[in-house]
């Protein structure tokens, strides 16, 4: 048996499949939100109107349609990078002209990064200024957009390059044992983001106003302290500014933790109804579902850095997906790029598991926020963010079991309604 051979063909079996089975619930997606447009759910026929319900399904069926466009062409560059030869013509190229070296494999990674960048533009336009604009959704300026690509660009060289440069210090000079230590910088890293993100890096893109609405403000701080639970602020974000879309979320770790309400949302749902939504979100941290989910986040990168120390040892690894490994200097930057490349392909399938445990603590918060302030006001507000977002009320039942994150409106409502 020939290792590399193996890998090649592993590796073409697992993208074809995929492959296959995203087109095949895409278009389950697009025929079943479809051929249920004509008619609101009977559940819902007292508080839905038929042109809402039908801007819903029209949103869906065109976001689903880009998304087939995308997968196909995400997919025809995943083979142009591997086993067409695409990373090893740049990783030759790059040696060629640097040598072989930190500088060399650092420019891989960034080379990397803007192609792949640049390759993917020109879907996020169309999503932006073409499917956003025609549901009145879109809200951002082309010169904010460019703006922000400059800032997310800068943001990540300045952040990401000096990262990769100690994972690719590690991988050569801390041995055996390096992916140990490259993981310790990772975890590192991704605590510190999550205290610096909120205070440093989302006001570069957003302003962040103190809530200063103050009866909600005693609603909110009054809801926090009965479920033993505090911030260092609670915020109002422009995000109307970019975009239609509502929301709440808490960002944060620590004492750095802090609420924040999209203006939209504020605009669009009653007291009751935001006191709601901020419970689901308490009922979150109550369960201890974000430490649930940073752990699994930790475990499974853990087992991804002790298999990227084994394979990036293997020639086979290398030749397998369609490279030629450096044989005078370093293959670390190599070995992290078809890494990237090569893992998704390979857990695709595992996607169904972890939407369910996603569902699954959607349902516990819904829980927690019904017990602890009205979950009649739960199922309005979801409704109203339902409609505001063009969510559709019937998507496919098997797209929903593969891919949501969160339970469709009906499984959610109805949860609520048998436990009030």
């Amino acid at each position: 048996m020939n290792p590399s051979t193996d890998l090649t063909f592993a590796f073409a079996a697992f993208l074809l499949a995929g492959l296959a089975v995203k087109f095949w619930l895409a278009t389950r997606q697009v025929r079943y939100v479809a051929s249920h447009r004509g008619t609101v759910p009977a559940a819902f026929a007292a508080t839905v109107s038929l042109p809402a319900h039908q801007r819903a399904a029209d949103y869906t069926v065109a976001k689903s349609r880009v998304g087939l466009l995308e997968t196909a062409w995400g997919t025809a560059v995943l083979l142009g990078w591997t086993l067409l030869g695409g990373l090893d013509a740049l990783n030759h190229a790059l040696v060629s002209g640097l040598g072989t070296g930190m500088a060399q494999q650092l420019a891989l990674l960034a080379a990397f990064a803007v192609i792949s960048g640049l390759l993917e533009l020109p879907f996020s336009l169309y999503q932006t200024f073409v499917v956003e604009e025609r549901f009145g959704f879109n809200k951002i300026t082309f010169q904010l957009w460019l703006g922000d690509l400059v800032k997310t660009s800068l943001l990540g060289a300045a952040i990401g390059l000096p990262i990769a440069a100690l994972i690719l210090w590690l991988m050569g000079a801390a041995g055996s044992w390096w992916w140990l230590w490259a993981w310790g910088v990772w975890i590192g890293f991704n605590l510190l983001l999550l205290v610096v993100y909120p205070t440093f890096i989302a006001p570069m893109f957003n302003k962040f106003q103190p809530l200063e609405d103050e009866t909600l403000k005693a609603r909110v701080t009054a809801l926090m302290q009965r479920c033993g639970f505090a911030a260092k602020g609670l915020f109002v974000m422009d995000g109307s500014k970019r975009s239609a879309h509502a929301n709440a979320y808490f960002t944060g770790f620590g004492a750095a933790k802090r609420v924040v309400f999209y203006d939209t949302l504020l605009s669009k749902l009653s007291p009751g109804e935001v006191d709601a939504v901020l419970a689901h979100e308490l009922g979150h941290f109550k369960h201890k579902h974000i430490v649930k989910r940073i752990v699994a986040m930790f475990a499974f990168s853990l087992a991804g850095f002790a298999l990227l120390g084994w394979l990036a040892s293997r020639t086979w690894f290398y030749t397998g997906l369609g490279v030629r490994p450096n044989l005078d200097g370093p293959n670390d930057a190599v070995a992290l790029l078809l890494f990237m490349l090569a893992i998704p392909v390979f857990t695709y399938f595992i996607s169904p598991v972890m939407a369910q445990f996603s569902r699954k603590h959607e349902f516990e918060a819904d829980a927690y926020a019904a017990a602890q302030t009205s979950g009649r006001d739960l199922g309005t507000a979801l409704l109203k963010l339902y409609e505001d977002n063009a969510s559709t009320l019937t998507p496919d039942p098997v797209y929903v079991k593969f891919y949501y994150s969160h339970p469709p409106a009906s499984e959610r409502l109805a949860r609520l309604g048998a436990a009030a």
